[in-house]
């Protein structure tokens, strides 16, 4: 095999990976904003007030911070109580909850 050929081959083979790892349309539609559910730092973009984008929430499971996650598995995760012993369960709108001081 020429030296060109190989050239092209390992071009096209990397450009097949990077196509691979590529989100698609229907990938993103199968995610949602999942707020309430993050540890603190490890938000996805978009934090509530006093941050300004991904990994800038200060408080585990803030309320104003989201992550993606699968569409329909927002309030199935497995989160720790509240202080006072109620359920924490992650929302796809805004919550009050485990706000910064």
């Amino acid at each position: 095999m020429s030296n060109t050929m190989r050239s092209v081959a390992i071009m096209g083979a990397v450009a097949a990976a990077f196509a691979s790892q590529t989100a698609t349309p229907a990938d993103a539609a199968a995610k949602e904003k999942c707020y309430g559910i993050s540890l603190a730092g490890e938000n996805d973009c978009a934090a509530g007030p006093g941050t300004t984008c991904a990994g800038t929430s200060t408080v585990d499971y803030q309320g104003n911070a989201w992550t993606l996650v699968d569409a329909g598995t927002c309030a199935e995760i497995d989160l720790p109580d509240l202080a006072d012993g109620s359920p924490r369960t992650g929302s796809l709108e805004e919550l009050d909850r485990d706000l910064p001081a």
